[in-house]
């Protein structure tokens, strides 16, 4: 009797936390057609690489990974799928080593189309137009992590003059609170602490059909319903737009049982002008509320920001307006992004181009404004309780898990302490700005 070889499948996931999700999704559905998946790094029959659309120089990086991925094994077939691939189907299609490329429809069925594991000559591509995809697919990851990501809306209906995800996502369509909820329960099972709630644009929730009828749901209805889910310690927010974080949103945060004290919003500029040339929908008096009232609820909240540099007509007086604006913004910390131009964009059209190196210059000084800014929300917390959530990785000796207000906590490796919720003294910040405790609890599965 002959020996059953279990094909073997590996991924690979560029980008934001929507792809990580829907990598883990993906993942599954090979395991239940009986795949064994390994590390990337292994030699596998299937190499899935998932792609994203802000990533800089995005061909570049698709190149070397797939390389990678022929050097463990020559004969692996190569699948590319996610946003960049929505984005240039045919530049993907003609690296060399690529088998299969799968738009933002088709890479849900990616079972379907791996038909006979052969390389091919040419590649395979399969890419509707983008405003043919108009439903919502599902995803949360599992495994990878001690939080899990979890899809709650998928697309975008804004028009903001830098970005392409839009033309690689779709129009903004969102699941059901019903299916959400089914979802965030099932994770609850598998033991989960944390989940973060994951999409391209969260505050949109509700858009999209059910059953053939428009549905009537906001983000508001679906927090406060995941709020009642027993087993799950802990909700995040991984993005919300400001225009959209009304104060009802900030009102419910503040008295939650479950959601945490932590907010990522969006800015891109401090300047009023760059913000109207982005096509954004809000100004930075509307933003500058948002956080007031937050910190006027919570003031021990943690608060991330996005800016991004170097936008085409952004003079120095302009990012000096951004600049102080941000330096007086009683934020947590900055994540900054350099401007690229972006094929199908209309920030092509604006003529004034900020030169490379200035835009290499601002970022620099943005990232030092935000260790300032981090190094500062650390010390507000010096001397207080709080609770952990430890992870599993054992990383030099050392176990690393966040405070629910998003701070960094390491103490002595301890197994016992692996994926449990543990009460911390926030006493001391060391040199790598990463807070030192003592666990105050005893260890405990919660």
């Amino acid at each position: 009797m002959s020996e059953v070889v279990t094909k073997k499948v590996a991924f690979h996931t560029l980008g934001c936390k929507l792809n990580f999700a829907e990598t883990s999704s993906i993942a599954r559905f090979f395991t239940n057609a009986g795949y064994q998946k390994v590390d990337f790094s292994q030699a596998a029959d299937v190499y899935v690489i998932n792609t994203c659309s802000v990533t800089e120089n995005a061909d570049k990086e698709c190149k070397t990974i797939v390389r990678s991925a022929l050097k463990a094994n020559p004969d692996g077939f190569v699948a590319i799928i996610g946003c960049y691939a929505q984005l240039k189907p045919q530049e993907i299609a003609a690296i060399e080593g690529v088998d299969l490329v799968l738009g933002a429809n088709e890479k849900f069925n990616i079972i379907q189309y791996i038909n006979e594991l052969k390389k091919k000559e040419e590649a395979e591509v399969h890419a509707c137009e983008i405003n043919e995809v108009d439903f919502f697919v599902d995803a949360y990851s599992f495994g990878d992590r001690t939080r899990v990501f979890l899809k709650v809306q998928d697309g975008c209906d804004y028009t903001c003059s830098f970005c392409t995800i839009p033309l690689a996502r779709g129009k903004s369509r969102s699941d059901s609170i019903e299916n959400v909820v089914k979802n965030a329960q099932d994770i609850a099972q598998k033991g989960i602490k944390e989940i973060v709630l994951t999409g391209v644009n969260i505050g949109d929730f509700g858009k999209g059909f059910s059953g053939g009828k428009k549905r009537n749901e906001t983000f508001l209805d679906l927090i406060k319903e995941l709020d009642t889910i027993v087993g799950i310690e802990r909700f995040r927010i991984s993005s919300i737009e400001p225009n959209l974080l009304s104060n009802e949103i900030i009102e419910f945060v503040a008295q939650s049982k479950r959601f945490v004290p932590h907010f990522h919003i969006p800015l891109q500029s401090g300047s009023n002008k760059i913000l109207k040339a982005m096509r954004r929908r809000y100004l930075r008096e509307l933003y500058a509320d948002r956080i007031a009232k937050i910190k006027e609820l919570m003031p021990h909240c943690c608060i991330g920001v996005d800016v991004i540099v170097g936008f085409p007509g952004e003079t120095e007086e302009d990012f000096l307006e951004t600049y102080n604006f941000l330096n007086q913004l009683d934020c947590s910390y900055l994540h900054v992004f350099t401007y690229s131009e972006r094929a199908n964009t209309d920030a092509l059209e604006i003529k004034e181009v900020v030169p490379v190196n200035v835009r290499k210059q601002r970022n620099k000084m943005l990232r030092i404004l935000s260790s300032k800014k981090l190094r500062q929300f650390y010390e507000q917390n010096i001397g207080i309780e709080r609770t952990v959530l430890f992870e599993t990785e054992n990383k030099e000796g050392y176990l690393h898990g966040f405070t629910e207000n998003y701070v960094k906590v390491r103490v002595p490796f301890d197994e016992n302490l692996c994926n449990t919720l543990q009460k911390v003294k926030l006493e001391k910040i060391d040199v790598d700005g990463v807070f030192t405790a003592e666990v105050k609890s005893e260890a405990s599965a919660l």
